[in-house]
């Protein structure tokens, strides 16, 4: 009988929060990451940092202090913050790391809780850009359209113009019947 091992069940939504846009690119945090992996974070630096060369700038870059005071303003979580006072929270900025990134990743985590995370993590990221690749495509017809319909305001409101005279047409003057004084005309 094969021996199940049972492998963290995460949905599409938990790592779709998790997913946030720093710098034009959509990317992971490493606490995030290390949350998911279940490993610490300090451990999921420590192997980021023996691996340097594998994370190149458009793979992982840190963020500063002020995309990290934009980011947890979004949060309203004070625990969080990069500075060295207080207990608790981080004493480093975070690493954020591209969909490349994630996926180098599973180059130096072998855990089998990490590579069935990482599966999931680029499959979500892998739906995404297909969600907005069919997005744009919805917004670039829905232009063209705008476009032809546009130019034919003028042309549409002239048929109703039309329209409006064939419906009601202009009653021919007619002769009066009957007695008429002499001051008045036909």
């Amino acid at each position: 009988m094969p021996v199940s091992t049972k492998m963290p069940v995460i949905t599409d939504e938990l790592v779709i929060t998790k997913i946030y846009l720093i710098r034009g690119q959509k990317v992971m945090l490493d606490s995030d990451l290390s949350a998911l992996y279940k490993v610490e974070t300090r451990r999921l630096n420590e192997q980021v940092n023996r691996n340097k060369e594998r994370f190149p700038e458009d793979f992982m870059f840190q963020l500063t202090v002020d995309e990290f005071e934009n980011l947890m303003s979004q949060f309203a979580t004070s625990s969080l913050s990069a500075d060295k006072t207080g207990w608790g929270g981080r004493r480093k900025l975070p690493y954020a790391f591209t969909e490349q990134g994630v996926a180098m990743l599973s180059s130096v985590l072998n855990s089998p809780t990490a590579i069935a995370v990482n599966i999931q993590v680029i499959r979500v990221f892998t739906r995404m850009r297909a969600l907005l690749l069919t997005h744009k495509d919805i917004l670039l017809q829905l232009e063209k359209i705008e476009k032809k319909i546009g130019s034919h305001d003028e042309q549409i409101a002239l048929v109703f113009t039309y329209l409006k005279k064939l419906l009601n047409p202009a009653q021919p003057a007619r002769r009066r019947i009957g007695f008429r004084r002499k001051d008045e005309k036909d």
